[in-house]
């Protein structure tokens, strides 16, 4: 049992040891504070956004519990994951962290009375205040549903991909929006989930989703921390019947199910994390489950590609941005700077065609950017083709005047005359 209260300690302190650094002149930024009044709580909710660097592009949303635990971790590792360097790891992604106000009262799906609805009952516990607002979890979903996905979808440039990431109780609260409220998010994160809740209610429901239910298009990713004690394997636990391991069983429990239901639909992993405790689980499990989700996503380019003479770089990158789309449920384009230093790179090699197809690959991409024609006018200039050139630098100045693009015109057409 000793064990189980140390979980519950954790649980209550995880909204407490966590604070955002104040931001002063100087210092780096990585999200930016909002707020939004909840009808459905009946209280003013602060969040807190990351929205990655781009100009007319749309992410996908990243919705973090425990949000002031967890927000800077999870937007380091996306930025590092989503980085253009030829192999991104995953898309770039809006996060959104959504800090605590009653952390029991929303993450819970069901009120429990410690005195009689734990398993033995505990009377300290009762004690405390940590239960008597327990059981709030579908207001909270309906709060992130009705209220906070709306807002962030007005405010923000938002694509239609949503993520869900919870650990602890805030695990137990993505199996609840996944049982019971499957679509409101493609792909869900469950980090060490406190299944162990009101005897196990939820996994009994989850158990029967899992079975019954069709998955299609949803992903799943269960991360496991050691909880055991000492003496303890994961084999064995399964037939321990202490309350010291019911936390760790019910989890089991939960991947066992996971895995006896393989034709639902559902792209599911869930792992064992032999050197992770409670605390320490949520950044590998995070890193595992967004390379999971997104094993699609790396364009892998060989020494051949960047030799190129034949043009058929750019249709590779043309064929895999369109079985992104394809994979992502929205438009996913190559990244205009990469491809435009790429046509650069090979036009200094005077690798004339693969250069040629990588501007015109970010002239269909991008039909509003000053850029992409200035580019490949300088292709032409390259070349020696003024006329072409000139056309090109007058479509990049009818978008928008700009002083690159109008030298280099009044210098052609000065040579013409």
């Amino acid at each position: 049992m000793k064990k189980t209260i140390l979980l519950l300690i954790f649980s209550i302190l995880t909204n407490l040891v966590f604070a955002q650094g104040k931001v002063e002149k100087g210092t780096i930024v990585i999200g930016k504070t909002d707020s939004i009044q909840s009808k459905i709580l009946g209280e003013q909710r602060k969040i807190w956004v990351h929205v990655p660097n781009g100009v007319n592009e749309k992410y996908p949303v990243v919705y973090v519990l425990d949000g002031n635990g967890h927000f800077s971790s999870v937007v380091g590792m996306i930025q590092q994951l989503s980085t253009t360097n030829g192999n991104t790891m995953c898309p770039k992604m809006i996060v959104v962290g959504i800090p605590n106000t009653d952390r029991t009262r929303d993450l819970t799906p069901t009120p429990i009375d410690p005195r009689v609805d734990t398993d033995p009952p505990n009377v300290t516990l009762a004690d405390t205040t940590f239960y008597k607002t327990s059981g709030g979890g579908e207001n909270f979903i309906a709060f992130i549903e009705k209220e906070l996905m709306p807002h962030i979808e007005a405010n923000y440039p938002t694509a239609p991909y949503k993520m869900l990431i919870g650990h602890s109780f805030g695990g137990l609260a993505v199996m609840q929006t996944f049982v019971h409220h499957t679509d409101l998010f493609n792909s869900y994160i469950c980090i060490d989930p406190s299944m162990w809740w009101d005897k196990e209610k939820l996994l009994k429901e989850t158990q029967k989703a899992l079975a019954e239910k069709n998955f299609e298009g949803k992903s799943f990713y269960l991360g496991i921390a050691n909880t055991l004690e000492e003496g303890m394997n994961i084999e064995a636990v399964t037939k321990d019947t202490s309350g010291d391991s019911k936390h760790i069983r019910s989890i089991v429990a939960l991947q066992s199910s996971f895995e006896k239901n393989t034709k639902n639909g559902l792209k599911y992993r869930g792992k064992y994390y032999p050197d992770d405790t409670h605390g320490s689980v949520p950044l590998i499990t995070e890193y595992d489950a967004l390379r999971f989700f997104f094993d699609f996503f790396p364009l892998k380019l060989s020494m051949k590609d960047y030799t190129d003479s034949t043009g058929t770089l750019a249709s590779k990158y043309q064929n895999h941005y369109t079985l992104l789309s394809q994979k992502m449920g929205y438009q996913v384009k190559p990244n205009e700077d990469e491809i435009n230093n790429m046509g650069y790179d090979f036009l200094g090699r005077k690798i004339y065609k693969t250069a040629e197809s990588l501007f015109k690959l970010n002239i269909v991409n991008y039909p509003e950017s000053v850029n992409v024609y200035d580019s490949y006018g300088d292709y032409f200039i390259a070349i020696g083709d003024k006329a072409n050139a000139i056309i090109q630098l007058k479509k990049a100045l009818s978008i928008e005047e700009n002083e690159i693009s109008r030298k280099k015109l009044s210098e052609l057409e000065e040579i013409k005359k």
